[in-house]
């Protein structure tokens, strides 16, 4: 239980430290080159987390790891980090749309 609550509030961290990112950005707080360097950071995090995880699956597999909550804890984590940024990109999209269907 305490493993899980600890993956649980990972990833309300990395939300809410995204979102804070986002709002100083957008709030004039950054330049928009930190902007895209944060959001490049964050991907990176996200493909490294799919990495690790495939990475344990395979040691898994092999007999190099034993621990199968750690297998399935690692996979959780990636499947959540990349949900969280396909609805990141989905919401993006979707106010990239919005504004440029605006009349000027």
């Amino acid at each position: 239980m305490q493993v899980s609550n600890k993956a649980i509030d990972s990833s309300s961290l990395l939300r809410q430290n995204m979102l804070e990112k986002a709002n100083q950005a957008f709030a004039g707080g950054e330049r928009a080159e930190d902007f895209s360097k944060k959001i490049n950071d964050a991907i990176n995090s996200v493909a490294d987390s799919q990495n690790k995880s495939a990475q344990i699956t395979k040691d898994y597999e092999l007999g190099k790891e034993t621990d199968l909550t750690k297998v399935i804890m690692q996979q959780q984590i990636s499947s959540i980090a990349f949900q969280m940024t396909l609805n990141v990109r989905n919401k993006v999209l979707s106010s990239y749309k919005d504004i440029m269907n605006m009349p000027v």
